[in-house]
């Protein structure tokens, strides 16, 4: 909050992922530069649930005290308006305001996984005075009733290249982890495990995003595997500074809700060679324009034409098909459409 003084906008932060806090600071930033005061309430992580519907409820009940606490802080000059960064974090919301998300549960929390959270994201979807889904995607995911009413205003999360590209590339593939099941880390591994059977020489596989003890306890005992390394969860500027020097990143999403790290392989200059995962999947229309070879259920055969037959200025076209995501054009939507909206 720049001097003390009132506040525009709060941006209610679950920051349950690395790609969501992220996310909820590009958000600040941008609303700065466009002229607002902004705060981040920012929800103190719950301890680990066994089931999505309890551990949804655990996080939306953080994100209520986390706006609480901040609106009893500022109550004397409120904020003229409430960001909840993600539906969990609008659903025991203490007043309405405008939900950004990357998916809605009706899309990524099927069957029992949703039951209490489905219907109440309705109402909440329904109420809210504005929408910020992360893609076109997730607001098509969205109930009809959150479609309607030009309510929403689609802002992807900023991608920019992290820095120089470097010429020689010498790890030879890196995946991204974090949550091994959903990101289809048994798929990877196994394309990965029958390319190195025909291409001893194929190099090393980087699994970053989980810790091998994590890995371990999610069914993965990699660590030491010959053609694989575990690097662990890393700083922003360390994963990057890896996918600068990777030739292919790759993955198999069972579901994708966003795909940041897709979008950040791309801009550092990686292959992305992926399965066509359902979801609001925003990287997926871009590989496919980018090496349509590369996308496909056969994660084996986009390894192969990955590094025996790579497209011709992949990474130049690449960085040319980001243009819509960079910070230059988020900031260009947040000034002239969404704080004018948020303050009005």
């Amino acid at each position: 909050m720049a001097g003390g003084g009132p506040v525009d906008v709060s941006i209610v932060s679950l920051g349950s992922t690395a790609g969501l806090r992220r996310a909820d600071e590009a958000l600040g930033d941008s609303l700065r530069r466009a002229g607002a005061s902004v705060s981040i309430a920012r929800a103190l992580p719950p301890a680990p649930i066994p089931t999505l519907m309890l551990t949804d409820l655990a996080w939306a009940r953080a994100a209520r005290s986390a706006i609480v606490h901040s609106l009893r802080r500022l109550e004397r000059t409120p904020p003229r308006a409430v960001v909840y960064s993600s539906v969990t974090a609008a659903l025991l919301w203490p007043r309405p305001g405008t939900i950004r998300f990357d998916a809605p549960a009706s899309g990524n929390r099927p069957g029992r996984h949703g039951l209490w959270q489905r219907p109440l994201e309705r109402s909440r979807l329904r109420h809210a005075p504005l929408l910020l889904p992360w893609s076109t995607g997730a607001l098509c995911e969205a109930p009809p009733g959150a479609r309607a009413g030009g309510r929403a205003i689609v802002l992807p999360v900023p991608v920019q290249r992290s820095g120089p590209l470097e010429r020689e590339r010498d790890i030879a593939a890196i995946t991204y982890a974090a949550n091994p099941s959903k990101k289809g880390l048994d798929r990877v591994l196994a394309a990965w495990r029958a390319l190195r059977g025909e291409r001893p020489d194929a190099g090393t596989l980087v699994v970053t995003g989980a810790s091998a003890e994590t890995l371990r306890d999610a069914g993965f005992d990699i660590e030491g595997e010959d053609g694989v390394l575990v690097a662990g969860a890393l700083a922003a500027a360390e994963y990057r500074a890896l996918l600068r020097r990777a030739r292919v990143f790759i993955c198999a999403p069972r579901r994708e809700d966003y795909g940041i790290a897709q979008l950040e392989a791309l801009a550092d200059g990686c292959l992305l060679v992926t399965t066509a995962a359902p979801g609001p999947y925003a990287a997926l229309p871009i590989a496919r324009e980018l090496d349509a070879r590369l996308v496909g259920e056969d994660l084996i055969a986009g390894l192969r034409l990955a590094f025996s037959d790579p497209s011709a200025d992949y990474a130049e076209r690449a960085g040319a098909a980001l243009e819509p995501y960079s910070p230059a054009a988020a900031d260009r939507v947040v000034a002239e459409e969404l704080l004018p909206r948020l303050l009005a």
